[in-house]
């Protein structure tokens, strides 16, 4: 009788679970689907001030901004003498 009864609970369970699924899913897609909407509308708005407010650039245009580095590259030059090794038998 046991076994009967957990068989029974299992499946109220898992049709329970099947059902609420059918009702809070759609709701649960349409909320993220909302989210990533205001997260590509700010982003493109950030864009569209960044390109109002930056240099005018035509379309079609390429513009190349470089980023110079504080620290100047060390001379790699005079590092020191280069032995080559052989294998012996």
């Amino acid at each position: 009788m046991g076994f009967l009864k957990t068989i029974l609970i299992i499946l109220l369970i898992y049709y329970t679970l099947k059902l609420l699924a059918r009702w809070f899913a759609p709701k649960l897609f349409n909320y993220a689907a909302k989210k990533t909407e205001d997260h590509f509308k700010k982003s493109f708005q950030q864009y569209q001030n960044y390109s109002q407010n930056g240099e005018e650039v035509n379309e079609g245009e390429v513009s190349i901004k470089k980023k110079t580095s504080p620290q100047k590259k060390v001379n790699t030059d005079n590092v020191g003498e280069f032995i080559d090794f052989e294998e012996i038998n």
